[in-house]
């Protein structure tokens, strides 16, 4: 993998070029910023990209500052870590934000990732079709993180509504322990997953290769070529030792 092509296509596609993750969110592009705005205060709301220089800096952040807080909505700034300019992090702190735990973006050629491996014995995957499997993939989130959010629970039965959910719970019995989804995004190069989190008694077993597995063959079976991921501390050496190359640091600045 050329990692530095493989960057600025992901920067052009899946920052530049974002698109709204479900019925009635936006995108919108501003001199300089790239901002999602949500269908509600609940949804995602935040700058996804922006093309900043040491002038122009402040007063973009002030613009976005009163762009949300005017509507009532928390958001984030999606910062990465080739962002300029180089002193971006501390003019957000200056204006309030709050850095979230950094999260690295990592990346693999769908081509050289398995495609099929199983979970542990007792464990079967269960594609998440309708309402009830959106219930067991938030009970699992639950389980696995200690909570799940009003936000998660609508982007599923939206994305469920439109036609566009690709999920997958892992049950243990009629018990559901970890749960995982995949966004498509028509036009790219690119598949994202999201989730991974496993109930704590149930990791280190292999649920999370197994369920990077199964969303790999859905999206080789949908022609896309690269997998993307924002991978935490405990996810990122399973992501290497299975093929995902680390491109750039991500940190959510949260106001």
């Amino acid at each position: 993998m050329d990692q530095d092509t493989v960057l600025a296509l992901f920067d052009r596609e899946m920052r530049q070029g974002i698109q709204a993750d479900g019925p009635g969110a936006r995108v919108e592009r501003t001199e300089g910023v790239v901002r999602h705005v949500g269908a509600d205060a609940d949804g995602w709301n935040a700058v996804v990209w922006s093309g900043l220089n040491e002038t122009t800096a402040d007063a973009s952040i002030a613009e976005q500052v009163e762009y949300f807080t005017s509507r009532g909505r928390e958001f984030e700034w999606k910062l990465y870590g080739y962002d300029q300019p180089a002193d971006l992090p501390g003019r957000l702190r200056a204006a309030g934000f709050v850095p979230e735990p950094e999260e690295t973006l990592m990346v693999a050629d769908i081509e050289n990732l398995p495609t099929s491996v199983e979970p542990p014995e007792g464990v079967r995957l269960l594609p998440v079709t309708d309402a009830a499997g959106v219930e067991l993939a938030v009970a699992a989130r639950e389980r696995a993180f200690g909570e799940a959010g009003p936000h998660h629970r609508k982007l599923l039965l939206s994305q469920l509504a439109a036609g566009s959910l690709t999920a997958v719970v892992a049950m243990a019995g009629d018990v559901p322990v970890s749960a995982a989804r995949m966004e498509l995004h028509p036009g790219t190069s690119f598949a994202s997953l999201w989730g991974g989190g496993t109930a704590p008694q149930w990791r280190g077993r292999g649920i999370y290769r197994a369920l990077v597995a199964f969303r790999t063959r859905i999206a080789a079976a949908h022609g896309y070529r690269y997998l993307q991921v924002d991978a935490s501390d405990r996810s990122r050496p399973i992501l290497r030792r299975l093929g995902f190359v680390p491109l750039a640091t991500t940190t959510p600045y949260v106001r």
